[in-house]
């Protein structure tokens, strides 16, 4: 037994050793790799079509380029052809404004499969539709704060005609949903409601409003860039209450009740391959959700004349370190 023992520890010394050996050669591999930027990998980043999707692509491309090494590289997109070619082949890496509520079968089955990961949310908040009015509105009635205070306001009163609410068009169903707040506030005798014929008519009669300093209402969602463009103030729409909102959406809504508009899940969307293999660039996309507020002044800044996604880009990253310093893990002490 004696001589047994010490045969076998003399084989575990050796395969200790070996072991060894083999850790500090796979440390060493590892290291290798983690030196590599983005594991050594080309960094893409989806744009979709739309304007506020472009630019955080430019912007997350700029970043990642110059705090962390990587090949980043901005290319075009759209969500359900992005979200499943992220699940098959892990391209694009990125894509930092996924509607997922809108390619669920898609999002689920990645999630599924564990090929696409949410690393955060896309901005710091996920209700965007609501009412508005005004910035100069606000400032003359600074208790014009929510929705329920429309009724009592001031702010409406004495005019020589019946002020507006600017909502969506009549076959969109937020238009729907606005009339029947409307009589769930009360305000059916308080405002003409104004349902234009498409966005563009939309954006003109807001456009005219605020120029003649009207006082009006208007249904909008974000991000976009009239909110910004014309100071408009979002009202306080309450508490989401699930059953009211069925009723809200329903044309015959018997008895409407108050409801804020429901909340939707806009993520940056990741590679699997990002945290494993890119972990300190998936910790960035993990702190980069943008203000809302900061998103829709960029876009309003898109609609001058000239201006570009990678110029607006450019600016925000010259011009906002305070933001996005602590998306590189070095926030700016205030």
């Amino acid at each position: 037994m004696l001589a047994l023992g010490l045969s076998t520890l003399g084989w575990s010394v050796a395969a200790q050793e070996g072991v060894i050996v083999l850790d500090q050669a796979q440390d060493a591999a590892s290291g290798a790799a983690q030196q590599a930027p983005c594991g050594g990998r080309s960094l893409t980043i989806a744009a979709m079509q739309w304007p506020s999707s472009a630019v955080l692509a430019e912007i997350h491309a700029r970043l990642v380029s110059e705090h962390f090494g990587c090949r980043a590289e901005v290319v075009p997109g759209d969500m359900a052809g992005s979200g499943s070619s992220m699940a098959s082949t892990g391209q694009p890496a990125v894509a930092p404004e996924m509607w997922i509520g809108r390619i669920a079968e898609v999002w689920n089955q990645s999630i599924k499969t564990q090929t696409v990961r949410a690393a955060a949310n896309t901005y710091d908040t996920q209700v965007f539709e609501g009412w508005y009015v005004p910035g100069y509105l606000v400032a003359e009635h600074p208790d014009l704060t929510g929705a329920a205070a429309l009724a009592a306001s001031t702010a409406f009163s004495g005019g020589e005609s019946t002020p507006r609410f600017v909502s969506c068009p009549p076959d969109w169903g937020c238009a729907v949903v606005n009339r029947n707040l409307m009589r769930a506030l009360d305000l059916g005798e308080r405002f003409e409601v104004v349902e234009p014929a498409n966005r563009f008519e939309m954006d003109r009669i807001i456009a005219e409003a605020v120029s003649r300093r009207e006082p009006f209402v208007a249904y909008y969602w974000a991000p976009n860039a009239v909110i910004a463009q014309f100071d408009m103030r979002a009202l306080d729409m309450g508490a989401y209450d699930a059953e009211a909102m069925r009723c809200l959406a329903q044309v015959a809504c018997a008895s409407p009740a108050v409801s804020s508009f429901p909340a939707e899940t806009v993520v940056v969307a990741l590679a699997e391959w990002v945290f494993t293999q890119a972990p300190e660039v998936a910790g960035y996309f993990q702190r980069a959700s943008i203000p809302l507020a900061q998103m829709n002044a960029l876009l309003a800044e898109l609609n001058t004349p000239g201006a570009t996604p990678a110029a607006i880009a450019d600016r925000f990253v010259a011009e906002h370190e305070d933001i996005w310093s602590g998306w590189v893990g070095n926030p700016v002490q205030q």
